[in-house]
């Protein structure tokens, strides 16, 4: 990119006001939202699924970022004011929390993804922004944002949709678009049953990413437009893109490959499987998500503590850690440990044995446990001696087990309060 183009990108950035919708229930992760918002799931061992939003809009030079929040928001929000005020207000800088307005004529909480940003337009218009960039809390990628604001302004669209190619099969989960040789949309449907292949590729699909760029005026016309119709659901995928596409608006589809800073990469971790997966893969050789890439790290909120510590007793101890990743403040005694991540937090008595496991922050093992193909969720103490993930049938009792064989454990399953408070009145950082 030359340097007019640069300064066309930056001034595009400045110009825009990006909301993060982080405000749905989450309901198919399950116990893994029973008291937190899906953005704020812990994912990759460190980080909470909104930081890739969030360190997205901030390489792209885009700092004026509102959040809108509804449903167990409590430790969404806590995440975003410990680790993300930093941006400065003294240069037009904010993160912006928007809780649900309930506006008193209706007294309602949000009816969808396009009337929570409809009830918020007031907020937005405070701001003065050309461009309004959407952007969905829940999914993992990295993106450059400013390529998909410059394709906006050159085709002088009234909106863009960022798309990723996905295999037929897959794309009945998500909205799939048709476009023309300009990268108009000429043909939506959101969750169709029997997705329309792309012509290039015919295997494959385009899919939405939930990542759209609206220019402020259409915004307007168009959430005004669609909260006058009784029979509409007032979601973006569901209502608002189809009726624009057939309208005849300017509707473009933009690539994730034309603005990701490395190979392609996005993923929905809606389920319990997905989530499980899109993390599990992150210990591949070569992963097809880079957290360790330093041109375009992921930013999260930096909890203080002391390093791993791994620990060994006698001549029959001693650790065998395998291809894991490891978080802060975890101690490890005496145990083997094969593709798995632990977040910071956990401890994990002698003689334990875990592989391709998932434990969320603050998990505690006794000895002589053995977990594999699980995921603990935050703060869960494991008794000594239990056996996880190898008979599903006793599994089942207890705990769940995903579609996929994925045993999933929280506190409650363990008989232990639901929440995990860290030793205080708050809930820890969940």
């Amino acid at each position: 990119m030359d340097m007019r183009s640069r300064r066309f990108v930056s001034r595009l950035t400045r110009q825009t006001q990006a909301l993060i919708l982080a405000g749905g229930r989450g309901s198919r992760l399950k116990m893994l939202t029973d008291w937190r918002a899906k953005p704020a799931v812990p994912f990759g061992g460190k980080f909470r699924i909104i930081d890739f939003a969030l360190s997205n809009c901030l390489h792209s030079g885009i700092r004026r970022i509102g959040v809108l929040t509804q449903y167990k928001s409590h430790s969404l929000i806590r995440h975003l004011m410990l680790g993300w005020n930093t941006l400065n207000n003294d240069y037009g800088e904010f993160l912006d929390l928007i809780p649900a307005q309930q506006w008193l004529e209706d007294e309602s909480w949000y009816q969808g993804t396009a009337d929570a940003v409809y009830q918020s337009l007031d907020i937005i218009d405070a701001h003065h922004a050309n461009y309004i960039l959407l952007l969905a809390g829940d999914h993992v990628y990295k993106m450059d944002y400013g390529e998909l604001l410059a394709a906006h302004a050159e085709n002088n669209a009234d909106l863009t949709v960022a798309c990723h190619e996905t295999a037929l099969e897959d794309a009945r989960e998500f909205g799939v678009m048709q476009v023309d040789a300009t990268g108009r949309i000429t043909g939506f449907e959101e969750k169709p049953e029997d997705p329309q292949p792309w012509p290039e590729h015919p295997e494959q699909a385009l899919i939405s990413m939930g990542v759209y760029v609206f220019s402020k005026d259409y915004l307007h016309r168009t959430l005004a437009r669609d909260a006058e119709q009784a029979d509409s659901s007032h979601d973006f995928g569901k209502d608002i893109i189809p009726h624009a596409v057939r309208s005849g608006d300017r509707v473009f589809g933009f690539p994730l490959r034309s603005a990701a800073p490395e190979e392609a990469y996005w993923r929905d971790v809606g389920t319990l499987d997905s989530y499980y997966r899109a993390n599990i893969e992150l210990l591949l050789d070569r992963p097809p998500l880079d957290i360790q890439n330093e041109d375009w790290p992921i930013l999260t909120n930096l909890v203080q503590g002391p390093p791993a510590r791994f620990a060994e007793h006698g001549a029959n101890g001693g650790c065998r850690i395998v291809n894991c990743i490891i978080g802060d403040s975890t101690e490890i005694s005496d145990s083997e440990l094969r593709n798995s991540l632990l977040f910071n937090g956990c401890r994990i008595e002698g003689a334990c044995r875990i592989e391709n496991a998932i434990l969320l922050p603050h998990c505690r093992l006794g000895s002589d446990c053995r977990i594999r193909n699980a995921i603990l969720d935050n703060g869960c103490e494991v008794p000594s001696g239990t056996v996880i993930g190898e008979d599903p049938e006793i599994d089942a009792r207890r705990f769940h087990i995903t579609p996929g064989g994925v045993v999933v454990v929280n506190r409650e399953m363990l008989g232990q309060p639901r929440e995990y408070l860290g030793g205080g009145a708050v809930k820890a950082s969940g």
